[in-house]
């Protein structure tokens, strides 16, 4: 059976990160683990954390690191995460989470933080072209519609653009990615733990060159009882 993995996998919006995540969530067999789908279960579930991030939410505000670790720490902590790993998807988004997120993951520690890299440009225009559902959020795009006039195939809901997908908007997103995401880039390499890995060309072709560079970091920290 393959090994699981422990993974950070970060990228601009665009990059294709989510359906990465999901390809090495198979391969893997680990949970992909974002940090949109934790806030909405903890909500759904009416935790503790979940209904402070809903008030939160619902003022229209931004759920605090402290929140947002400790539903990062209550996920990582289930028996799937511990035992096999995890795909950690849009968290750590800062230094200052970095370092909390090492001490969650101290007796576990990752194995990579991979950064799956795509041109500015190039994530412009795919956004530009991106068609969500509104009810499922599987993605499409103008060149990959579904198969009914805009119908989803795997629900049947609404495919459509998001509001906040036109040009400005993404450019400020990019913006605060780059800001945000460029000293938490550094950090992680300083600590050895980085692999950049081409997010361009064919789906499969990226994920290839994922696999391989997840299987270089894992076989290393086998061999070292990590």
């Amino acid at each position: 059976m393959i090994p699981g993995a422990r993974l950070v996998i970060l990228g601009r919006q665009g990059a294709g990160k989510g359906t990465q995540c999901v390809r090495l969530s198979r391969h893997y067999v680990v949970p992909h683990v974002s940090t949109g789908d934790m806030l909405r279960a903890a909500v759904k579930e009416g935790s503790e954390l979940g209904r402070k991030a809903r008030a939160i939410m619902d003022d229209g505000g931004l759920v605090p690191d402290d929140v947002m670790i400790d539903i990062v720490a209550d996920r990582l902590a289930r028996d799937d995460s511990r035992t096999r790993g995890y795909i950690l998807d849009g968290f750590p988004r800062t230094v200052g989470q970095a370092e909390a997120l090492g001490e969650v993951t101290a007796e576990q520690p990752l194995h990579a933080v991979i950064d799956l890299d795509v041109a500015e440009e190039v994530v412009l225009r795919r956004i530009a072209d991106r068609r969500v559902c509104t009810d499922c959020g599987t993605n499409y795009s103008v060149h990959a519609p579904p198969r009914y006039d805009w119908t989803c195939d795997v629900c049947g809901g609404e495919v459509r653009q998001r509001d906040d997908d036109t040009e400005e908007a993404v450019r400020r997103r990019l913006d605060l990615y780059r800001k945000q995401t460029a000293p938490l880039i550094e950090w992680y390499a300083e600590r050895r733990l980085l692999e950049v890995v081409d997010g361009l060309g064919a789906t499969d072709d990226v994920t290839k060159r994922l696999v391989a560079a997840v299987d270089a970091r894992t076989r290393r920290g086998f061999a070292a009882g990590r």
